[in-house]
Order: structure tokens, then sequence, then C-alpha cells
């Protein structure tokens, strides 16, 4: 008996995990307690951001009342927000609505 191979199966296409997963944006809120020069620093450790970009947020965070930091899964947000909070910053998670 002839060997045949079995047809490929064709599989729906799954979906990026961005498409499935809502994204989640971390908020750096200002305040008066923390200096400009101490957010920017706290920015680079956390996020591990060159002093320009920590300076670029830090800046939108002292002008316009915050910055949106990065956007990530709801754990990875939830992680960062718990960072910047342990350095004294007001960070929170929102759901994107994008």
């Amino acid at each position: 008996m002839p060997m045949t191979t079995p047809a490929p199966v064709a599989t729906p296409r799954e979906e990026a995990r961005e498409v499935r997963e809502p994204g989640y944006l971390v908020v750096c809120w200002n305040d008066p307690v923390n200096l400009m020069p101490y957010v920017t620093h706290v920015f680079q450790r956390v996020f591990g951001w060159d002093r320009a970009k920590a300076e670029r947020h830090m800046r939108e965070v002292h002008e316009e009342g915050k910055s949106v930091l990065v956007r990530e899964s709801f754990e990875k947000a939830e992680a960062h927000v718990h960072q910047l909070q342990g350095y004294s910053l007001q960070a929170t998670v929102e759901k994107d609505a994008g």
C-alpha cells in the first residue's frame, strides 16, 4: 500500500496578544512634593530610560499634570505602579480606551 501524507489542517489565525488582551496605561500624576530631578531619576531607574526620555515625561507630568508612561498588560502595569508608589510618586493604572 502506498503511504500518503495527511493534508495540512488549516487552523484559525491566532490574534496577537495585544489584540486579545486590552492594554493598561501607567499614568504618573503631578504632586507638590517631589522635585523634578528626583522624578527623572525614578523614571530612569524603574523603566531603564535614558535621561532625555525620563526628562521628557517628567516635564509632561509637571506641565500637563500627568504623563502616560507605558502601555502594558495589567500585571506589568500594576507592578510598575507599585514601584513608582514605592518612590512616593502618585501613579495609577488605567485601561487603555484606544
